[in-house]
């Protein structure tokens, strides 16, 4: 009996596990994957995880097209972030890169990542949903690890809920830090990490995190994501609520994220608005 062919699908990797689990995903799928790495982001392991890797510089959105059209793939899966502090430093765009760069009417993380759709597609390159193979990661409702919060620490979480999703929705970031329901730190352009550690300094060892998705989010690209690393950042902070948006944001290497939300007492929430 002659094999079948592997379906083949081309991954985008940028930063942090995320590219690492979805690239075991998609090959537990039995999908054959050809990824194009970004040298300054992407971790070395995901060469072990995929079929061929091209490593690129970001910005180099010609090179990547050519990288997965000799790969013969049709389908194309972003995972990780690639940092936008990039655009601003050693930014190294090719020419297919720079018609995109014209396109733009501004540089706000929507803007560009659908203007990358868009080039993707006039080559016959479909990006899909992030979700699409990694429902395993979503977070579900109500706690989800470590203790559960007292009764006076809820009402951060659907007042940082409300307040993240305003400033989610003007595409500036998607994190918020809160405590007794004021606003110490909103993200922007420095990312996650660093409005932790703003929002923890600005508290008293008790600020919640609050993550969500944009009103309209496009799970194509940009899904929220929470992993160890957030963890180890607020327990450095001060910060020991995390509450994030049920069905809507990614766990990232859930069994470490549980072990670590137990161990540093920091109280994991799912929430949905109703």
């Amino acid at each position: 009996m002659q094999d079948v062919p592997a379906r083949r699908i081309g991954l985008i990797a940028g930063y942090g596990h995320f590219p690492l689990e979805l690239a075991q995903a998609l090959a537990e799928a039995g999908f054959e994957v050809h990824t194009v790495a970004a040298k300054e982001e992407t971790s070395k392991e995901i060469e072990a995880l995929t079929a061929s890797t091209c490593w690129l510089h970001v910005g180099q959105i010609g090179g990547m097209i050519k990288a997965f059209k000799k790969a013969g793939v049709e389908q194309v899966v972003m995972a990780g972030k690639i940092r936008k502090l990039h655009l601003f430093r050693n930014f190294r765009p090719d020419l297919t890169a720079m018609k995109g760069l014209l396109r733009l009417k501004d540089r706000r993380d929507d803007s560009i990542l659908n203007t990358i759709a868009d080039l993707l597609a006039e080559e016959g390159l479909t990006l899909i949903e992030q979700t699409l193979y990694a429902g395993p990661m979503l977070a579900g409702e109500g706690i989800i690890a470590g203790p559960a919060a007292g009764k006076k620490r809820l009402p951060d979480i659907s007042f940082g809920f409300s307040q993240a999703k305003v400033i989610a929705g003007l595409d500036i970031g998607q994190t918020i830090v809160v405590q007794e329901q004021a606003v110490l730190a909103v993200e922007a352009i420095e990312g996650t990490d660093e409005a932790i550690r703003r929002g923890g300094a600005l508290g008293s060892g008790k600020a919640a995190v609050i993550k969500v998705a944009k009103p309209n989010q496009d799970l194509r690209f940009d899904v929220p994501a929470v992993g160890p690393d957030t963890l180890d950042v607020m327990r450095a902070s001060g910060c020991n609520l995390l509450a994030v948006e049920a069905g809507k944001t990614l766990i990232i290497d859930r069994c470490r994220f549980i072990e670590l939300a137990d161990q540093y007492g920091i109280s994991v929430y799912g929430y949905r608005d109703e």
